[in-house]
């Protein structure tokens, strides 16, 4: 048998390479790409590799994070260009402060990591009544988020590094008096100020244009004068609010969600307690509990004979970390909260009372009830309204999200056409016109001028194939979908459609040009011979905390223009389309600066200071560390394949 593998060896390479290389074509070749393209470096910081598939997890994290954090964000901004080049930037920074913090022995306590990690609202839920934290509901959350207890807490650790190396640079941070005092001067210097103003409106009466000068004035600017690209088309709304005003509750619903709703959340009673604990072990011999009890038992008659020392007691004598310095107060909390035996005592005492000892997985525990509440019960008939709207709410986010699944199928799967989804949801598909900058005409909602919205329109395949757009979820509640039924692309329009603008921007400007040089003519001839007061505005003491009236454009020439001396000072400033001003400057007397303000602008140009040493600093690093940014601005963070 083994005669014909021999004697046919050749035979059956043959075969072998005809099935394997093919396969290694068309699957081993691409995937080895998508290995390679996944694993190249896209950064390097000291010789560390920052590869694709890094900045590609990082940056997904960070939009779940911030989508999260702001629900009504337009999730295309967040996967802009922009935003991943801030990705990869952020995770250069965080090498190079990380390796720098390192090289500087700059430690972080396990204490400091600790009061770090309650810092975290989440976390801080998870301590037990003892003030412990939990450690296997922890594990269990960090779980959930992919990461073990050691990778986030080695995660907060490196933060923290980050975080001290700053903290060394703006403590490090200081100003000469001499530069404080040069800087506030600046800022607060007054100027006297008189101007002449020529406006541009008033020239326009006198400008003449002829049918010679509109056409070649239209020959140079035509392109500005093109019609806009355009595009007609029809889109379809799902509005969860619109979607609430249709609901209506019955009688037996509304009394329904009430006593469920109202009725039983403030009948749910809640209680304040405090307690001294004497920890214990589950395992402790039998001589420790006897005397940890007796010790109990003692601090339960002094407690007793005088209840108002509860929280002195507690302060010297309780072992609970988290409410001993607070006098064993616990706050408020309802049922649940608590292990069982510690809940059943403390609901089965009066305010005021004391129970007797209490044992738990935690120790003993002398319990005092410090308060007890529950929320009054609003009658029915005058909730009636506020029920209702709560209900349609409650109602119209359910159905939306069901709606928003079967819209999301049906514009996909009938792509060239939104009325069967209409059909199949009750809505009506609406038309309208639509420039790159927003609706124009039509039958147009608000929801067409999103920019979310207009991407969709404009994007190159919704041009051409015109079918459905993927949905889009917008701001409050609303999915929309978009198809092109026409596109106007802009064109070159003949004079005699656009001769009324033209001329009124060619008159615009020879009344602009003719109020600049009316300016310049008189600045001219006041440098030479100044003139009466009655040329010029009253004068003004203007300052960077007090305009006057000024434009901006013109205080910062008031402010910055050189004076010698007591001599005035002459100064143009062009303003565009408003025409020109004229400015006489003159010194004024120097604002007193109040003293608290004084120290305030000295803390804020030192924190500035500090910021540019901070900024300084973290160049040095990169330069000393060997930064490499290896993709060019605008590449994507998504590997092919």
């Amino acid at each position: 048998m083994f005669d014909v593998f021999r004697n046919n060896m050749k035979l059956l390479m043959a075969l072998l390479m005809l099935l394997i290389i093919p396969s290694f074509i068309f699957f081993g070749v691409q995937g080895y790409t998508s290995f390679r393209e996944r694993a190249e470096p896209v950064a390097r910081v000291a010789g560390e590799r920052i590869t694709r598939t890094e900045w590609e997890a990082v940056h997904r994290r960070e939009v779940e994070r911030l989508a999260a954090a702001m629900p009504g964000v337009d999730r295309a901004l967040l996967e802009s260009d922009d935003s991943r080049r801030a990705t990869l930037e952020r995770m250069v920074t965080e090498r190079v402060l990380t390796r720098a913090a390192a090289d500087m022995r700059l430690l972080v306590s396990d204490r400091r990591l600790a009061a770090e990690l309650l810092r975290d609202p989440t976390i801080a839920s998870l301590r037990k009544p003892d003030g412990t934290l939990d450690t296997q509901r922890y594990q269990d959350l960090l779980r959930s988020q992919g990461m073990t207890a050691e990778q986030y807490e080695a995660l907060v650790r490196a933060a923290l590094q980050r975080q001290r190396l700053g903290e060394m640079v703006a403590a490090s941070a200081w100003l000469p008096k001499a530069s404080v005092e040069l800087a506030t001067a600046a800022w607060f210097e007054r100027r006297e100020v008189a101007v002449a103003a020529f406006r541009a409106a008033d020239h326009m009466a006198a400008v003449r244009v002829s049918d010679d000068d509109l056409r070649a004035y239209f020959e140079q600017h035509a392109d500005a004068f093109r019609s806009p690209e355009q595009a007609v088309v029809e889109y379809l709304v799902l509005d969860r609010d619109a979607l609430a005003r249709t609901l209506q509750p019955s009688e037996d619903e509304l009394r329904q969600y009430y006593d469920t709703n109202v009725a039983a959340a403030a009948q749910r009673e809640q209680r304040r307690a405090a307690h001294i604990l004497l920890t214990l072990a589950p395992d402790a011999k039998p001589e420790d509990k006897a005397r940890v009890r007796a010790e109990a038992e003692r601090l339960l008659a002094e407690v007793r004979a005088n209840p108002e020392r509860f929280a002195e007691l507690a302060r010297q004598h309780s072992q609970d970390p988290g409410s001993a310095a607070q006098g064993g107060d616990l706050g408020w909390f309802g049922r649940g909260a608590m292990v069982k035996p510690f809940e059943d005592a403390v609901f089965a005492l009066a305010k005021g009372q004391v129970s007797d000892i209490v044992e738990t997985d935690f120790g003993l525990h002398i319990i005092r009830v410090l308060d007890v509440r529950q929320q009054p019960v609003e009658p029915f008939e005058k909730m009636r309204a506020a029920l209702a709207d709560q209900w349609r709410q409650q109602q119209a986010a359910r159905q939306f999200a069901e709606a928003s699944e079967r819209f999301g199928n049906l514009v996909y799967e009938q792509a060239d056409s939104l009325q069967p989804a209409a059909q199949a949801l009750g809505l009506r598909v609406r038309r309208a016109t639509v420039q790159r900058q927003g609706p124009v005409e039509g039958d147009v909602d608000p929801v067409l001028a999103d920019p979310a919205a207009l991407r969709a329109i404009f994007d190159d395949e919704a041009l051409t194939r015109k079918l459905n757009s993927r949905p889009i979820e917008l701001r409050g509640g609303r999915v929309l979908a978009v198809r092109v039924v026409e596109h106007r692309k802009a064109e070159r329009q003949p004079l005699e459609a656009v001769a009324p603008q033209v001329r009124q921007r060619l008159v615009a400007e020879r009344a602009r040009q003719a109020a600049l040089d009316d300016a310049q003519a008189r600045l001219a001839q006041w440098q030479a011979q100044p003139p009466a007061d009655t040329a010029l505005r009253v004068p003004v003491v203007v300052s960077r905390q007090d305009a006057q009236g000024l434009p901006p454009k013109a205080l910062r020439a008031a402010l910055s223009v050189r004076l010698q001396g007591d001599a005035p000072a002459w100064t143009l400033v062009d303003l565009g389309d408003e025409g020109a001003m004229v400015l006489r400057v003159r010194r004024a007397a120097r604002a007193e600066v109040p003293a608290a303000q004084q120290e305030a602008l000295t803390h804020e140009l030192t924190r500035l200071w500090g910021d540019g040493e901070a900024r300084a600093l973290l160049q040095a690093l990169r330069q000393r560390y060997k930064v490499e940014i290896l993709v060019p601005a605008g590449a994507q963070p998504r590997s092919a394949g």
